[in-house]
């Protein structure tokens, strides 16, 4: 069935995928992974007769245009929000600036503060993983982000 399906399908799949999205590797991309995903839902397909087979391609491959579609515009919007305007500090000068901020804290401040706020870990999962009470953790990272606020403060001042 797959080596039917493939040869009967692939090249107006391509040829579809091509006519929407301009880009000739963009389309074959778009083609194949359109078979992966058939692959996948195998069991879907082998239940389908031949031309339902075919509208299930097409609709698997116009769902798979537009999620690169809208995966593309997001990147795009998100490589545009990076931009800084003229005059904005470089962003590698702002990370190296962070990174010596961040190391004034503790190593074990350090790492609930990046957990917590870059991976994204709740208050009970770090308490869980360090053994400290929720309470501890919470006032452990308000008293990081205090002195952090006031380490950029005095930072800004000597430098305005």
């Amino acid at each position: 069935m797959w080596e039917e399906l493939y040869e009967k399908h692939y090249p107006e799949l391509k040829r579809f995928a091509a006519a929407a999205c301009k880009n000739k590797a963009e389309a074959e991309d778009a083609a194949q992974e359109t078979f992966l995903k058939a692959l996948q839902n195998g069991d879907v397909l082998e239940e389908l007769g031949p031309n339902q087979r075919r509208a299930w391609l097409f609709r698997a491959l116009k769902n798979t245009l537009c999620d690169r579609y809208r995966r593309s515009r997001l990147e795009d919007a998100y490589l545009e929000s990076q931009r800084t305007p003229e005059g904005a500090p470089d962003p590698g000068i702002q990370r190296a600036e962070n990174r010596l901020l961040l190391s004034s804290l503790s190593q074990e401040d350090r790492t609930l503060f990046h957990l917590r706020y870059e991976e994204g870990y709740t208050a009970q999962e770090l308490s869980e993983m360090f053994g400290i009470p929720p309470g501890t953790v919470r006032s452990r990272l308000s008293r990081t982000r205090v002195l952090l606020k006031n380490s950029l403060i005095d930072g800004g001042k000597q430098n305005g």
